[in-house]
């Protein structure tokens, strides 16, 4: 077969259908088991006690009090963006930093990687982390994640059977795993249940993952979807601890235009309005950041083992901070190495289903080229062999491991190396995070979570391994009617476009191939 963009085209048809329908299945034969929730970065809230008893909410994030410190701030704010128009981004840096600082200082750590001050979750038991339970406390969905996904999920198992995983996500990944294998354990005895199906999303595929591989004998999940997953870390934290922001800032229109499934296109605002001077503030903010998150064990995981060394000669002291280092070495050497072996034991070995879910073909909105969802490198989220980004596999490439159906057709990943080859599935133009933003994924993700339908990529022609997001910022979907996704061959006879739009209809004027 060859490329979907080197081939005449012989007939044209048009179907207008309505975004988050066009591809959407809904599960059946649902699982009757609970739902952990294993969320992503800084989801879970926590708390300071001081030794009087008094207590301080450290963390999420509250709006009120950020405008109450932006208040306090004001006239240098004002004297920082003056200053930032002349040039100088120091000033504006420095105030946003110290505020900063004033607000999440707690969240600190000392050189070991340890905690400064004396932080808490705020709910830690299956049953205080419950849905049903903290819908009644807290109708505003505060302390339930993921609430948009989670809220489908529940139409099919019930918020009874929904758990919200909270752990100090400032600690490592073996910290998490063990916090979460504990959680899990709490889950079943409440619930009744043998095993739980699992939904990890970005730092929570981290953290599964490593849960996976040093509890996985244990087989007490039946299906674990890592959704975006950091398992080998994020290039958005090799760009912070490096300090050398280049800022991609068309990548970071389209990923904000895609989470609001905006269908206007402000690229050429970016071309009208250079958005360089973001560079220049973060990078002068970055002292301020790494006054709080340089020592957390957690940050350290995040970088991808190929800057490793070069980060760890650069931030870590091999004396004052040899506990931390301890930890993050035992992470990369030997913990990261065994996510291959490990997770496909999950499924060959232990009766479960390990599946992962990733964007690709997306540079790091921070400046890194790799190809990524825009956070998270592929290679990183799959195990893949990736192709450097704006470029692809030489003509004739074939797959490391096994044949070409292996390689995308983009000819940028090779699946054939992947932690899981046939459960991966890889959706282009997917940024982090927006997953159900897209009506494919979105259905990928809870038949894979809620079913035994799918059992690999062969399971179901709908979900092949590769695939194009259809989020409706894109606007279109084409593929050609007889082949699969992104391929063309003598047995095609339409290419099928589809009309993602939630607002408009649309003609076709023209199609055109490249490449011929």
């Amino acid at each position: 077969m060859k490329r979907f963009l080197s081939a005449a085209v012989a007939f044209v048809i048009l179907f207008c259908t309505i975004s988050g329908e066009a591809f959407a299945l809904v599960p059946e034969d649902v699982t009757e088991l609970p739902v952990v929730i294993v969320p992503g970065y800084s989801a879970s809230q926590m708390y300071y006690t001081a030794e009087d008893g008094s207590s301080e909410h450290v963390w999420g994030v509250v709006m009120s009090d950020i405008v109450t410190e932006l208040l306090s701030r004001i006239a240098d704010v004002g004297r920082g963006l003056r200053d930032l128009v002349w040039g100088n981004p120091e000033s504006i840096a420095k105030t946003v930093g110290e505020g900063f600082i004033k607000l999440y200082g707690k969240l600190a750590c000392n050189d070991d990687g340890s905690s400064m001050y004396n932080l808490s979750l705020y709910y830690s038991s299956a049953e205080e982390t419950n849905s049903a339970v903290l819908m009644e406390k807290h109708p505003d969905g505060n302390f339930r994640h993921e609430v948009e996904i989670m809220s489908e999920v529940a139409q099919y198992v019930g918020n009874d059977m929904i758990f919200n995983f909270n752990c100090d996500f400032r600690m490592s990944a073996v910290d998490c795993a063990i916090a979460l294998d504990t959680y899990i354990e709490d889950v079943l005895s409440y619930t009744g249940a043998q095993k739980v199906n699992i939904i990890a999303i970005s730092h929570g595929g981290q953290v599964t993952a490593t849960y996976l591989s040093l509890y996985g004998y244990k087989k007490q999940v039946n299906n674990a979807v890592l959704n975006v997953p950091a398992i080998g870390g994020a290039g958005l934290a090799y760009d912070v601890l490096k300090g050398d922001f280049d800022f991609d800032e068309k990548t970071l229109l389209q990923f904000v235009e895609y989470g609001l499934i905006n269908e206007t296109d402000y690229n050429w605002l970016v071309e009208a309005e250079r958005l360089g001077f973001l560079d220049a503030v973060l990078n002068e903010l970055q002292p301020y950041v790494l006054e709080i998150l340089g020592n957390w064990e957690s940050i350290w995981d995040f970088i991808p083992l190929q800057y490793y060394e070069e980060m760890k000669a650069q931030h870590l002291d091999p004396v004052e901070n040899a506990a931390l280092i301890a930890s993050s070495d035992f992470f990369h050497y030997s913990v990261m190495p065994m996510f291959n072996t490990s997770l496909q034991s999950c499924n060959e070995e232990y009766d479960m289903h390990v599946s992962i879910i990733a964007g690709t073909d997306i540079p790091i909105v921070t400046g890194l080229k790799e190809n990524s969802d825009g956070i998270i490198t592929t290679a990183s989220s799959t195990g893949a062999l990736v192709a450097p980004y704006s470029k692809r596999f030489s003509d004739g490439y074939t797959a490391i491991n096994c044949d070409n159906s292996y390689v995308s057709p983009a000819m940028t990943v090779d699946a054939s190396t992947a932690y899981l080859p046939e459960t991966t599935w890889f959706i282009e133009g997917l940024f982090h995070g927006m997953e159900f933003k897209d009506s494919y994924s979105a259905s990928l993700l809870l038949i894979l979570l809620l079913t035994d339908e799918i059992q690999d990529v062969y399971s179901n022609a709908d979900f092949p391994r590769f695939h194009a997001t259809t989020n409706a910022a894109l606007s279109v979907f084409a593929q050609f009617d007889n082949s699969v996704e992104g391929y063309v061959s003598s047995g095609d006879t339409s290419l099928i476009i589809t009309n993602l739009s939630k607002e408009y209809s649309m003609k076709v004027i023209a199609v055109t191939c490249n490449g011929m």
